[in-house]
């Protein structure tokens, strides 16, 4: 980046109403190696000083305008095709700003809550080649900073820059967007940008404008409630405190930071013994918050002396310090990371090694997630370290009432961090969102149409392809047909599907059951790659989403199901009929049903029923078993055939 360009950046930066008056200065989507819409009509804009003369200069065309009364400056170049690289010079009589490393391709922006915000370093025990390999200077990434604002609509984002995929960079990168831009331009063999605008936990209210929410009184009337900056800062103040206060009594009335368990030679002997990867609830120490001292000695043999090594802790709940031999090697603030610590060389030793972990539960039940790896690794070697741990209670607190997340309300994040977008032309948008609205999965199907249909408006170049992840599966999975908010709210996406230029990708197989970020990101952005080979370019005969119901048709005691996308067939995995299949007579009480596969249908019935009405596919939190997909091994989406 050329110094003057950097140092207009930095005025910028310190002294925006100032740059913007004076300086010739640029929003940051536009600088060095960003990637522009192809084929449609190009703005840059920016700011300076009023009456200033602009000139660009890009592609050995040359472009001019003026700055208007308000330091404000915009011109249109027209369509360009793929392509680059390109420089682009921007001039007054006073200031010259050289952009370089331009490409002119497809911009896809990825947007959602923390499954879409994920790096790709969470992930990247799944996908380690990736991580090494990850070498595509055509593909183009921009972070936006996080902010909310409840008062204004931001002109610029808060912070981001253009960078190129590469090793170097790959470990930050969202994951579902990697996979899914890599597969686009393997598919088109042009450059590709990437706009990262998420935020973890994010409810689908965030992202809605102002005039957008007018529709939903509730969070409308929610919006207006924190325009009120004391308001907000008073809220800020009181958890900070309140947390603040709990935490520090933790640490004051803990007896294991008093009389130092984390020490080798600590003596355990009154400790008692459970089970990890486990919950303390289960346990003689019962249902209670506070902080609880774990450890375990194990013998290592030589080799694991060698060399630096990683102590694996699967997630725990809530927060964690982990102590080998009395040296502190990690901590985590928060449940939901996995736990990946390095053991610098020299701390393990041949022989007897103490592991001490101190685990603080803030709320709901405290310990280990199950079903996770808990092991010291090295190159070559793995130490298991599940089974019996030494546990002791340090202090017992009452449950912390949670944090207000005021970035998470209504209006926020799209004031913020999709606003100053909006002036950007692009391909598309990909989404992975909905966790934050199971709580109202009713209400989700019209806010999410409503962020599709607003967001459109704001762009003003059409309805441009809007490609989105149902739910994965999630939760521990039902041994009889259930209710289920999960399965509602993938309805309500299922059903959004009615919008023109959606699409979805299915990925009720590839969840985890006890983890909300699954680590199998690579499914699910080539699924939405293929959703995109349909909705955004147009490829008619691919197969790009598993079986879809068309049709229900009852005769006798049996229900008839009608697919559609089904590419050269249906097809099971596991098993000879379809499972996860309930079936409901009059009484509207679901029972598993019997299966049998026909061309492109499925006859379903129960011994039990013998007036059938009804029949739901998948419908709980965790389908675990669900078997039907077509040819190509796309899973089907969950239905129900009744609205009751």
């Amino acid at each position: 980046m050329p110094p003057y360009f950097t140092y207009c950046l930095t005025i910028l930066c310190l002294v925006p109403g100032m740059a913007k008056l004076n300086a010739l200065t640029l929003p940051k989507l536009i600088s060095n190696n960003m990637v522009l819409q192809r084929d449609f009509e190009i703005p840059i804009w920016g700011w300076a000083q009023a009456g200033k003369d602009i000139t660009v200069e890009f592609n050995q065309k040359t472009y001019r305008t003026a700055v208007n009364s308000d330091g404000k400056w915009e011109i249109k170049m027209p369509p360009q095709p793929a392509g680059g690289p390109y420089s682009m010079r921007i001039c007054t009589a006073n200031d010259t700003l050289e952009l370089s490393n331009i490409l002119v391709g497809d911009v896809w922006v990825c947007s959602g809550q923390s499954n879409m915000e994920l790096p790709m370093r969470r992930v990247s025990p799944r996908y380690p080649d990736e991580i090494k390999t990850a070498n595509y200077p055509n593909i183009r990434y921009f972070h936006v900073a996080q902010k909310y604002d409840f008062n204004t609509t931001q002109e610029d984002v808060a912070g981001g820059n253009w960078i190129q995929v590469s090793p170097e960079a790959i470990a930050e990168i969202s994951a579902v967007a990697y996979f899914f831009g890599k597969a686009i331009r393997q598919s088109k063999n042009i450059p590709i940008g990437m706009i990262n605008s998420s935020l973890g936990g994010s409810p689908a209210e965030a992202w809605l404008s102002e005039e957008a929410l007018r529709s939903f009184p509730e969070a409308y009337h929610e919006l207006q409630k924190f325009k009120d900056q004391a308001l907000v800062d008073s809220i800020i103040q009181s958890d900070r405190q309140r947390m603040n206060e709990w935490y520090h009594n933790s640490t004051l009335t803990d007896l294991g930071q008093q009389q130092g368990w984390k020490k080798p030679s600590f003596v355990t002997n009154d400790w008692q013994t459970m089970e990890v990867p486990g919950y303390w609830n289960k346990e003689d120490i019962g249902d209670i918050n506070g902080v609880v001292w774990f450890r375990k000695d194990v013998d290592l043999p030589a080799e694991f002396t060698k060399s630096e090594a990683m102590i694996i802790l699967g997630c725990i709940v809530d927060a964690d310090s982990v102590f080998i031999n009395g040296n502190f090697v990690g901590s985590t603030a928060y449940k939901y990371p996995p736990r990946r610590y390095k053991i610098p060389a020299g701390i393990l030793k041949e022989g007897k090694n103490s592991i001490v972990i101190r685990v603080i539960n803030n709320r709901g039940n405290g310990g280990f997630v199950e079903d996770k790896a808990y092991e010291i690794t090295t190159a070559t070697d793995t130490f298991d370290l599940q089974g019996k741990w030494q546990y002791k209670l340090g202090c017992k607190m009452e449950a912390l009432k949670p944090e207000t997340f005021i970035r998470w309300k209504p209006g926020g994040l799209y004031n913020g961090m999709l606003a100053p977008l909006t002036r950007f032309p692009i391909k598309g948008v990909i989404w992975y969102q909905g966790e934050s609205n199971t709580a109202n999965p009713a209400a989700y199907g019209a806010l999410f149409s409503n962020l599709i249909t607003s967001w459109r408006k704001q762009w003003r170049i059409g309805n441009f392809p809007f490609l989105y992840v149902q739910l994965a599966n999630y939760m521990e999975a039902s041994e009889t047909p259930t209710e289920s908010n999960w399965a509602l709210l993938r309805e309500m996406q299922r059903k959004t599907l009615q919008l023109p230029h959606t699409g979805m990708a299915v990925t009720i197989d590839i969840g985890e059951a006890n983890d909300i970020h699954p680590l199998n990101k690579k499914d699910v952005g080539q699924r939405l790659a293929l959703a995109a080979e349909k909705v955004a370019y147009g490829n008619k005969n691919i197969v790009f989403s598993g079986p879809t119901l068309t049709s229900t048709k009852i005769k006798k005691h049996k229900i008839v199901l009608t697919f559609e996308n089904i590419g050269t067939g249906i097809m099971l995995k596991n098993g000879n009929e379809v499972k996860e299949l309930a079936i409901a007579g009059e009484d509207k009480k679901f029972v598993w049903a019997r299966s049998k596969i026909k061309g492109n249908q499925i006859i379903v019935w129960s011994d039990e029923i013998t007036k059938p009405l009804a029949v739901r596919y998948a419908w709980s939190d965790n389908p675990a078993k669900a078997n039907l997909y077509n040819q190509k091994g796309l899973p089907a989406s969950p239905f129900r055939t009744d609205d009751w």
